[in-house]
């Protein structure tokens, strides 16, 4: 939302192309299921049916009765709950979710781009990009609405660029305006999620793109009703140059929603920092927490040329899109080896590690290779994030999560990886773990995560 890429219309149009031809193929690849697969996925749910007969309910978040149990692991302690596993995490991104772009005009601004190559852009793109990401766990269906106008200029809803000095009054203005423009027009009500698309660059309204609802920082907007009484529960609002990164980053944050106060997939760059540096290349200088390892730090991507990355481990947790049989729990202090799979590649018997520290620490180690919708990625290799639920939004140099950096010589995490042959493992002696890598077959690594002591 905070940076700007400047597009071009033959660019966009080389875009709309790679993605229209490329849908097809994408969502061939999203739905191919192999019989272990499928033959996975009968016994979890076959195991999740019997374990809430027997237990009368689900595990919450954060239980404490943690037990290693995962695919490729040396444990045969018994099998984790699925609070263990999945954390601090939303029920709600899954299954078949409706979206309308409504394409909204200014009175006083006359639009630089066609309409139909930006809906194109939207339409051809997001719902292919999550269904990846979320190895088929949610299909987003997106229409497209016909233009409306507001009923004031463009200064009367014009925003900061910097998070922290954002009129929420004025974010709530331009919801709440446009819904009723396009009453006559669209049952709100039929949809999951809403886009706003403006007739307006970045320049002109003052960010590229947010989230209204559920609302960003310490504001929050729980719902807005039209005219009509119909209900929108979230919203994103987006410039007609914002990056197809900008896209993902922004309805990301409605998909992950809010539970309580806080937000599930929060903004991982530092917001005092986007306040100094909010626009590209120097907002490079806020993404201290991942780099352009998730659309949720930076929306701009590692090669501009090039789709956004797709998700971390982290990320998908916190969306609910990793099985649990492909989750590898080690808690802290104990001793497994795990062969690890690419964390973009659905046939991966185990996609992420997870060692808990404690309820609200713990871990994460995924397998980052340049395949699939990671092509974008700045290296391949083992990352480790160290995450921390306690801590809600990216402020003063604290984020739910980090990447553990094994190259800190090169600035915003772009050799951050852990590899055979380069820096292997990863030791944190307070703690008293070790995460260690023991081979490379293929794409795959075989990591033992087991006690500092043990990695001398």
């Amino acid at each position: 939302m905070e940076d700007i890429v400047s597009l071009k219309c033959d660019r966009m149009a080389a875009e709309t192309w790679l993605f229209s031809r490329s849908r097809l193929i994408i969502r061939r690849g999203a739905l191919s299921f192999d019989k272990i697969t499928v033959f996975s996925l009968l016994v979890c749910l076959l195991l999740s049916a019997l374990s809430v007969s027997a237990c009368g309910r689900k595990a919450s978040p954060g239980a404490t009765d943690r037990t290693p149990v995962s695919p490729g692991t040396t444990s045969t302690t018994p099998t984790a709950t699925v609070g263990d596993k999945l954390g601090f995490h939303t029920t709600r991104a899954k299954g078949e979710q409706e979206c309308i772009v409504v394409l909204t005009n200014f009175p006083d601004v006359k639009r630089q781009y066609p309409e139909k190559m930006l809906s194109d852009r939207i339409t051809n793109f997001l719902g292919p990009y999550f269904q990846v990401a979320s190895y088929d766990k949610l299909r987003l269906q997106v229409d497209v609405s016909k233009p409306i106008v507001l009923p004031k200029p463009v200064s009367y809803y014009k925003i900061s660029p910097r998070n922290l000095e954002v009129d929420h009054s004025k974010v709530a203005a331009l919801v709440t305006d446009a819904v009723n423009a396009a009453d006559s027009d669209i049952n709100f009500n039929d949809y999951d999620y809403v886009i706003l698309a403006f007739g307006a660059t970045q320049v002109e309204y003052g960010m590229v793109g947010l989230c209204p609802i559920p609302g960003m920082l310490g504001f929050e907007i729980t719902s807005k009703t039209n005219k009509s009484g119909e209900v929108i529960n979230n919203a994103a609002v987006f410039a007609e140059n914002a990056h197809l990164g900008t896209y993902v980053h922004d309805t990301l944050h409605m998909l992950g929603g809010r539970i309580g106060t806080q937000r599930v997939t929060p903004c991982l760059y530092d917001h005092d920092l986007q306040a100094k540096y909010p626009f590209m290349p120097d907002f490079a200088k806020a993404m201290i927490n991942m780099g352009f390892w998730d659309p949720l730090s930076s929306h701009a991507p590692y090669k501009l040329e090039l789709p956004p990355t797709g998700l971390s481990s982290w990320t998908k947790l916190r969306l609910n899109w990793v099985d649990e049989s492909k989750i590898a729990l080690v808690p802290a202090g104990q001793t497994a080896t795990v062969d690890l799979g690419p964390l973009t590649d659905r046939n991966s018997a185990t996609l992420v590690i997870k060692i808990p520290i404690t309820d609200k620490t713990y871990y994460l180690v995924e397998n980052r290779q340049k395949i699939g919708s990671d092509v974008n990625c700045p290296t391949s290799g083992i990352l480790v994030l160290y995450a921390d639920d306690s801590i809600y939004e990216c402020r003063q140099g604290q984020s739910p999560v980090k990447i553990m950096d094994a190259n800190p010589s090169v600035p915003y995490f772009n050799d951050a990886t852990f590899d055979i042959g380069k820096k292997d493992r990863y030791v944190d002696t307070k703690n008293n773990i070790a995460i260690i890598l023991q081979k490379k077959d293929g794409l795959s690594y075989q990591i033992q995560v087991t006690t500092a002591d043990k990695a001398k």
